[in-house]
């Protein structure tokens, strides 16, 4: 008897979790469907400049041992103002989307006049070049849970470079493709509301020759919204 009271014991426990399993995979489809129907997504991110820091930095050397007349223009002072960038995204399917991306950024910088003895004889400041670049994108979810994503993207444009400097051809501006990859991506989902986390890299250039930027913008953070 004893026996008996124990298997319906077991048994009534068995039903229960059945029930439950069932209500909780009710609820997450119900969530999954909801994030499937928001198929637009607008986010606003910030990227770093690690190639610009490394290409484009202070001198590491002043001559102060050459002749008081000897001049020499040197770059200093430069600021990194780092990559602001938009994107939009619409969702084609649950594991794949089109978009759009535009990106901007820009590297300032003095140029200074030192004698032999290292000593400033004039300053030009406010020089600078930026780059804006925009590109269709894709981006492909491979893993999906309402509250956390996982996914890459690829794109591929176009860069306007520019600034107060002049090329071989003395334009300002010269025009380049550029390349967009996200090796993997990571977002924090709370309802419509999202951060993001990117790793990958920016790379623009007009050819071989002329590079504006190589895994540029390898570190971004997003935030956006789907609706």
């Amino acid at each position: 008897m004893q026996n008996f009271y124990y298997f319906c014991s077991v048994k009534r426990i068995f039903y229960i979790l059945i029930v439950l399993s069932c209500v909780s995979l009710s609820m997450f489809g119900e969530e999954r469907w909801a994030y499937i129907q928001q198929r637009h997504e607008v986010r606003l991110g910030w990227g770093d400049q690690l190639f610009e820091s490394l290409m484009w930095h202070n001198p590491t050397n002043i001559a102060t041992t050459m002749p008081v007349d000897w001049q020499h223009i040197y770059r200093e002072d430069f600021k990194h103002r780092q990559h602001i960038w938009m994107e939009y995204q619409w969702r084609y399917l649950e594991w794949i989307s089109f978009g759009a991306m535009y990106d901007m950024s820009e590297v300032g910088w003095s140029e200074v006049t030192r004698n032999g003895a290292g000593t400033e004889l004039s300053r030009s400041d406010r020089k600078f070049f930026y780059n804006l670049v925009l590109m269709p994108t894709v981006r492909f979810t491979y893993f999906f849970h309402p509250y956390v994503n996982l996914y890459s993207g690829l794109g591929f444009g176009m860069d306007i470079n520019g600034g107060t400097e002049v090329n071989g051809l003395g334009h300002k501006t010269d025009v380049g493709m550029a390349i967009n990859i996200t090796l993997i991506g990571v977002s924090a989902n709370y309802e419509r509301w999202f951060m993001a986390f990117d790793l990958g890299g920016l790379t623009a250039l007009k050819n071989k020759n002329t590079v504006f930027m190589a895994a540029s913008r390898m570190i971004n953070f997003s935030v956006g919204a789907r609706f």
